[in-house]
C-alpha cells in the first residue's frame, strides 16, 4: 500500500495576514475610485455652460437669505400656486384680474399687510394659531410692557419710598399719646394672624422674585455680570412660579378672616374728610378705619386679579390666542406693581410707623390707650375684656380675638 503524504497544515497566522491583505486591497479600491471621481469633477464643472442671463429672467430665481424671486410675469393663482402669464397647460384656477402680478408693488403691500395683521393660512395643524405667520399685537404689547410698565411702575414705587420717607421724617413715629396703661385687649384670633403672616410671606417672596423679573435686566444685569445674574433670575422665575398658585388660598384666607369689620360706614367718610386725623382734630373709627378698609378691598381686588392672570400665564397652551396671555401679563403686572407700593405703605404704619401697631398681629393684643386713639369706637365696644393679665389676654385673643369674655378683669 503507497505511503500517504500527510497534509501540513498552515499556520494560523498566515491565514490572518491573508484575510488583512484582501481588506487592503478591497480599501486600495474604493480610494482609487473616489480619487477619479475627485478629479473629474472640476473637468466637468469647468466645461458646464452657465445659462444666459436673459434665460433668467423667465424662471424663478433664489435670492440671498433663501427666499425666491418669481419669473417675470408672473402671476398669483388663487390656492398659492404660479406661473408664467401665457402659459399653456392645465389651468390650475381662475386668473386674477390685472394689477394683480406679484411683482406688482399693490399686492405686494397688500399680500404683506394681510400677513402683518395676522391673517390666518393654511396649515397641516388647524389648532391655535399656527397658521399665523406674525401676530403684531406681540409688538403692541412689547411696547405697553418696556415703554409703560416697567418705566411708570418703578416710578410708582420709587414715589412711594419716598413719600413713607418724607412722612417719617416729618411726622415721625406716631407714638401713643397717653403712653401705655398696662392694660391690654385682645383683638386678633391667632387664626387671623395664621392668615395675615401666610399671605404677608407670600406676598414678599413674591414681590421680591416678580421685581427681579420686572426689573432685573435694567438693575442687576449690569451690576452682577450675565452670568451670576442668569441664576438669580432662573431662581426668581423658578420660585414665583412654584409659590405663585398658593397666592389664591392666601387670599381667600384674607377674606374669609377679616371681613367681618370690614363693611363701609358713613363714620368712614368722616375718617376720610380729617385725613385719617392728620388735620380736622380726631378721626373716630370701629375696629377698622376707613384707610384699613381701603387696604382690605384692594388685597381682595388687586389678589383676585394677581391670581386669575398668573394662573393663565402658568398654562399659556390652554388659551386660544396669544393675545389673552398677553393682556393677562399686562394686567399682572399693573395690579403687581399697585399692591407693591400699597403694601409699603401699610408695611411702614404697620411696624415703625405707628407705636403699639404691630403688636396686633404679633401677639393679638393691644394696649387700651392705643386702641381708644385710633379706634374709639371699637374700644367704647371691647373695653370691658381690657385686663392687666397679659398672657392670659393673648390666650383670649388666640382663641376668639375681639370676641373675648367681657368684663374688667386685674
Amino acid at each position: 500500500m503507497p505511503l500517504q503524504r500527510k497534509q501540513q497544515q498552515s499556520p494560523w497566522w498566515f491565514g490572518a495576514a491573508w484575510q488583512i491583505f484582501r481588506s487592503c486591497m478591497s480599501i486600495g479600491r474604493v480610494a482609487a475610485m473616489a480619487m477619479v471621481v475627485a478629479l473629474a469633477s472640476p473637468a466637468a464643472y469647468a466645461q458646464t455652460e452657465l445659462p444666459d442671463p436673459g434665460v433668467l429672467k423667465d424662471q424663478a430665481i433664489t435670492t440671498p437669505g433663501g427666499s425666491v424671486r418669481p419669473p417675470s410675469g408672473a402671476v398669483n393663482v388663487p390656492g398659492g400656486s404660479v406661473r408664467r402669464a401665457g402659459e399653456v397647460g392645465k389651468p390650475v384656477g381662475p386668473i386674477p384680474p390685472p394689477g394683480h402680478a406679484i411683482g406688482d408693488q399693490s399686492i405686494t403691500e397688500d399680500l404683506w399687510s394681510r400677513i402683518r395683521h395676522g391673517q390666518r393660512g393654511e396649515v397641516a395643524n388647524p389648532y391655535g394659531e399656527s397658521g399665523i405667520l406674525i401676530q403684531s399685537q406681540g409688538t403692541d404689547w412689547m411696547a405697553a410692557h418696556n415703554d409703560q410698565v416697567v418705566p411708570y411702575g418703578g416710578w410708582l414705587l420709587l414715589g412711594t419710598l419716598a413719600a413713607i420717607a418724607v412722612f417719617f421724617l416729618v411726622r415721625g413715629r406716631i407714638r401713643i399719646e397717653g403712653g401705655r396703661t398696662g392694660l391690654v385687649m385682645p383683638r386678633f384670633s391667632l387664626a387671623q394672624r395664621i392668615a395675615h403672616w401666610f399671605a404677608a410671606a407670600l406676598f414678599i417672596l413674591l414681590a421680591i422674585s416678580g421685581l427681579i423679573i420686572l426689573f432685573g435686566k435694567s438693575i442687576l444685569l449690569p451690576v452682577l455680570g450675565p452670568h451670576a445674574f442668569a441664576v438669580v433670575a432662573s431662581a426668581a422665575m423658578q420660585g414665583h412660579n412654584l409659590f405663585g398658585p398658593l397666592f389664591i388660598p392666601a387670599v381667600l384666607g384674607i377674606l374669609l378672616m377679616f371681613i367681618r369689620g370690614n363693611a363701609p360706614r358713613i363714620v368712614d367718610l368722616k375718617w376720610f374728610l380729617k385725613g385719617g386725623g392728620l388735620f380736622g382734630g380726631h378721626a373716630s373709627a370701629g375696629k377698622f378705619n376707613a384707610g384699613q378698609k381701603v387696604w382690605f378691598l384692594m388685597s381682595i381686588v388687586l389678589g383676585v386679579a394677581i391670581s386669575v392672570s398668573g394662573v393663565i400665564l402658568l398654562f399659556p397652551d390652554a388659551l386660544a390666542d396669544r393675545n389673552q396671555a398677553q393682556f393677562a401679563n399686562l394686567v399682572h403686572g399693573i395690579a403687581a406693581l399697585v399692591f407693591i407700593a400699597a403694601g409699603l405703605g401699610h408695611a411702614y404704619i404697620g411696624s415703625i410707623g405707628m407705636e403699639g401697631a404691630f403688636e396686633a398681629m404679633s401677639v393679638g393684643t393691644v394696649d387700651t390707650n392705643w386702641a381708644k386713639e385710633h379706634h374709639d369706637l371699637w374700644y367704647a365696644e371691647h373695653k370691658g375684656a381690657a385686663t392687666t393679665d397679659i398672657r392670659r389676654a393673648e390666650v383670649d385673643a388666640g382663641n376668639v380675638g375681639d370676641g373675648a369674655v367681657q368684663g374688667v378683669r386685674t
